[in-house]
């Protein structure tokens, strides 16, 4: 049924694949599935934010953040699921999505927290994403 699965990830924070990492590896072994893990990173090209940082920064960080998914991978995801390790840069919830198109994922997979009075004010990442996405999205709550 779903072919390209998109997993998105905080390295940094457990909560966003505790229980989603599991649910994307399951849904890959039933059908046959390519996983594709993504974390995200700021945007540090802004010329406001920018210029607080070395030149190559933004290069060397992608690298860094890169190696970290690749390894987090490989203590987290069976041999056997095929993955390809994506890191995005910019708003969380808009690289997303664009990832998702661009690799033409059929499932996104994601964590979300239980909704507090900001969330329905504000909107958190994934509700922006399940309201614009193309494709399927599974919010799997921590």
């Amino acid at each position: 049924m779903y072919k390209n699965i998109l997993l998105a990830v905080d390295l940094d924070d457990k909560s966003s694949w505790k229980e989603a990492l599991p649910t994307a590896v399951n849904l890959c072994k039933a059908w046959g599935g390519n996983l594709r893990v993504l974390t995200v990173v700021p945007n540090f090209g802004m010329s406001i934010v920018g210029q607080y940082f070395p030149e190559g920064y933004e290069k060397e960080m992608a690298q860094k953040v890169l190696d970290e998914l690749k390894s987090f991978v490989q203590d987290h995801v069976p041999d056997d699921i095929k993955v390809q390790h994506i890191v995005g840069e910019g708003t969380i919830y808009e690289v997303i999505l664009k990832i998702a198109r661009e690799t033409k994922a059929d499932l996104i997979v994601m964590a979300s927290h239980r909704p507090e009075l900001k969330d329905y004010l504000l909107g958190p990442n994934a509700a922006r994403v399940v309201r614009h996405a193309d494709c399927s999205v599974l919010v799997v709550r921590d």
